[in-house]
């Protein structure tokens, strides 16, 4: 079980967005530590979409000490040490190495994310397991409270929902008879326009890498017959 742990939020909206965050990637459990009031008719749950219908109306009001005692916890921060010589906040995780950290992990898990300016303080930290950061620029790395909750579950979803929740997203590639034949006319056209023989295999070469990387789908490989069509019909007008 993945629970989501705000603790010490200022303003209610981002309480909201989190818990939006949370319905948009498969979370349920929303914990919060020390929360601002949370109205039927404020931001928060004005911020919340959907998920002012079950997580936020469901979230639990706890205290950090439990959450302690009581999970496997990860802690978000935007500043972290560079090395080994403080713990604190070093080593860390980005989301992405988290994800496949905690898949098949069998504990309860608690992600805890910190105050709008200061975060999670060190000594919350010093008690945390793992500490997670997002890479940003290193000239402004602190994002805001509901934009990093936002980013981090978007990197998690696959803790919190199986393939089958997740819409299939496949590669519509052109057959490979049909961009040979795309490559053949590519050539013929060069031809036709006075392109350097001389220069054609290694153009080829280029355009076959160049394709074969855009993995080009039906539609753009018949649109693209159309162009050479108008290039060899306008070489030969002329």
């Amino acid at each position: 079980m993945i629970s989501v742990v705000v603790v010490d939020a200022e303003t209610p909206g981002n309480v909201g967005t989190i818990a939006r965050a949370m319905k948009n990637f498969g979370f349920t459990d929303l914990k919060l530590v020390d929360p601002p009031e949370l109205h039927r008719d404020g931001e928060a749950y004005g911020f919340a979409g959907q998920a002012r219908e079950d997580v936020l109306p469901n979230a639990d009001v706890v205290t950090f000490e439990e959450v302690v005692e009581e999970f496997h916890t990860v802690g978000f921060t935007a500043t972290t040490n560079e090395d080994s010589r403080k713990h604190v906040r070093f080593p860390f995780s980005t989301p992405e190495e988290l994800a496949d950290d905690l898949a098949g992990v069998e504990s309860d898990t608690a992600l805890l994310f910190g105050r709008e300016r200061v975060g999670l303080t060190n000594e919350e930290l010093a008690r945390i397991d793992q500490v997670c950061a997002i890479p940003a620029s290193a000239e402004y790395p602190v994002l805001n409270l509901g934009q990093a909750a936002t980013i981090a579950l978007y990197e998690l979803r696959g803790l919190a929902m199986d393939d089958s929740q997740l819409p299939e997203v496949e590669r519509e590639r052109a057959s490979e008879p049909e961009i040979e034949r795309f490559y053949e006319r590519f050539d013929a056209t060069l031809g036709s326009v006075g392109y350097p023989e001389g220069k054609r295999p290694k153009t080829m070469r280029l355009v076959r890498r160049l394709f074969g990387r855009a993995h080009p789908t039906q539609r753009e490989i018949t649109t693209l017959h159309g162009v050479l069509r108008a290039i060899e019909r306008a070489t030969r007008e002329r």
